[in-house]
This record gives C-alpha cells, sequence and structure tokens, in this order.
C-alpha cells in the first residue's frame, strides 16, 4: 500500500474518532445541563413577559440594555436576549418605537442601526450588543401594522439623519471602575 493512501486512511480514521468523541461528549453535555438550561430558559420567558406587563416597548429596551452592560458571556447575552423578546411581546406600544428600525433583510442598514443603538445606550461592541438590537428589529418586523402595534417598522422614516431621532437612552450604569 502506497504511503499516501496509509496517511489518508489515517487521517480519515482519526477524524471519524473525533466525530463520534464530539457526539459522546456533546451527548453527555446535554443530558447533564440541558435540563438546567431549559429550566433556566423557561425563567427568563417568564421574567421578560412578566416585567413586559408592567411596561412599555421602551421600558422593555432600557431594562434590556442596563442588564446588557452586565452580562458575563455568551449565556447571559442570549438570556438577556430572550428576556427582552418575551418583555417586547407582553408590553405596552410605545408611539413611534419602531420608526427607523431596518428590516432585518436590509443587513447595510441594520449594521449601521445596531451600532448606533450601543452608542445610544453605552454599549461596547464587544459585548455584542448588536444582537441585542437585532431582537427589536425581528420584533418590530413581526408587529402588523395598524393592530394595536407601533407603526413605522422597517420604514426608511427617520433612517435619514436628522429624521425621527429615537428618544435619548436612559444613562449608562456607574462603572464599578
Amino acid at each position: 500500500m502506497p504511503t499516501w493512501m496509509k496517511v489518508l486512511l489515517a487521517a480519515g480514521v482519526l477524524l471519524a474518532l473525533l466525530i463520534v468523541g464530539a457526539v459522546v461528549a456533546g451527548y453527555f453535555v446535554v443530558s447533564r445541563y440541558g435540563p438546567g438550561l431549559m429550566e433556566a430558559g423557561r425563567q427568563t420567558l417568564t421574567e421578560g413577559a412578566e416585567y413586559g406587563r408592567r411596561t412599555d416597548n421602551e421600558g422593555c429596551l432600557n431594562e434590556a440594555a442596563a442588564r446588557h452592560a452586565r452580562v458575563n458571556g455568551f449565556a447571559d447575552t442570549v438570556r438577556n436576549g430572550v428576556f427582552m423578546e418575551a418583555c417586547l411581546r407582553e408590553s405596552r406600544p410605545t408611539p413611534g418605537f419602531c420608526d427607523g428600525v431596518p428590516r432585518q433583510t436590509d443587513f447595510l442598514k441594520g449594521v449601521t442601526w445596531q451600532h448606533q443603538q450601543c452608542k445610544r445606550f453605552g454599549l461596547k461592541p464587544e459585548q455584542q450588543c448588536g444582537q441585542l438590537f437585532q431582537g427589536v428589529q425581528r420584533f418590530c418586523e413581526s408587529r402588523p401594522a395598524g393592530g394595536g402595534a407601533v407603526e413605522g417598522a422597517g420604514d426608511d422614516a427617520g433612517d435619514d439623519a436628522g429624521q425621527g431621532e429615537p428618544p435619548p437612552a436612559p444613562p449608562p450604569p456607574a462603572s464599578s471602575r
């Protein structure tokens, strides 16, 4: 058997072992931590919905932005996004909340808008703050126009500088530095 074939065969066997190992490790991680993660997800959904029943869209975003300033890692970022989206679904409409929010498929405007929102709330890009505002885009795009929902989702009104400026963000939380 030629050397190149032996190397190819060894690489194939190694790749198969790595795949089997990843599947087995994934199974153990999911079986051990999965139920806890599911329960934490349910609690976050409930907490977000309860908070949303007591506030409006802007209140949900302000709370989520304040929480986002304190997130520590990927799991916290995901939980905060779940909180905000559950809150927004249950909250009272804020007039003009979705004005100027670009559609999810308008990638360039979306990235620019997310960056502006991160700055507005004093969040750093390395905190993955764009993901938080992607949730706002999803919410605004999913709201039916007129039916008691905030109008203007995805409209170009407010995309130009000076038009449809959103209300100022609450002051950023005091840093512990």
